[in-house]
């Protein structure tokens, strides 16, 4: 491995960094919401080729966060895999198949429900992660956790950032995952890539970050993660 010359950030400045003293703030779909359309630079949604972008269709007044609604909120975590390339760090996304019942068809970080056998969120991201694209833990080192994320769901997601050693040999489980796909991580860790977007779904306004990547559209509780970990690695 190299010294990552050409990257913007090394993985020690983030094990660093996420392991640093902070106050974690709420953070989640609603929260988002309520932020982006407070201002008014938030973009209308052009459909540039990604065709119709899934939703769960909740409107944010009835989800997960809202005020004075009472969501049942599921544990769940997911791995942030970042990929040690020869000449940069690559993060790895999947799309979700369509007929799943949560989030069907939208690009998202492995990871899922944390069960009563998983000693805490790091091995349910570990062992989720290896169910789902087939990411072996032993080769995991992992680097921290970010904020919790509450999607519109009720999911209380932990995102825990892991760097993923080679090879990288992938098995993705066609049940779950329709496709995977690597970014760049100084492409995420680009402010002027973080789209403020917002779009009418069923007649009610939405808005959420998007970061689209060529063919990929990635957006909502995973673009919301992506910045947790900028502003972490900001700080």
């Amino acid at each position: 491995m190299n010294s990552h010359s050409e990257v913007g950030v090394v993985p020690e400045e983030i094990r660093r960094k996420i392991n640093a003293p902070r106050i974690a703030i709420e953070r989640g779909d609603v929260f988002t919401w309520q932020a982006l359309l407070a201002g008014d630079d938030a973009e209308d949604f052009c459909d540039k080729g990604y065709g119709v972008i899934p939703s769960s269709e909740i409107p944010y007044e009835r989800g997960a966060g809202a005020p004075g609604v009472l969501v049942k909120r599921t544990s769940a975590a997911v791995l942030v895999p970042i990929l040690e390339k020869e000449y940069e760090l690559t993060v790895l996304l999947t799309k979700r198949t369509e007929d799943l019942k949560q989030h069907p068809g939208q690009v998202a970080f492995p990871g899922g429900r944390i069960d009563k056998n998983d000693a805490d969120a790091v091995e349910a991201a570990l062992r989720e992660a290896e169910e789902e694209v087939g990411i072996i833990p032993d080769h995991v080192e992992v680097l921290g956790c970010l904020d919790p994320y509450l999607t519109i769901t009720g999911f209380e997601v932990v995102p825990v950032v892991g760097l993923v050693s080679p090879p990288h040999a992938f098995n993705p489980d066609p049940t779950e995952v329709a496709d995977i796909f690597e970014v760049p991580l100084d492409f995420l860790l680009n402010p002027a890539n973080h789209k403020k977007v917002r779009r009418k779904v069923r007649g009610i306004d939405r808005a959420y970050y998007a970061m689209p990547y060529e063919s990929h559209y990635i957006w909502g509780a995973t673009a919301g993660m992506i910045i947790n970990l900028y502003e972490v690695l900001q700080s």
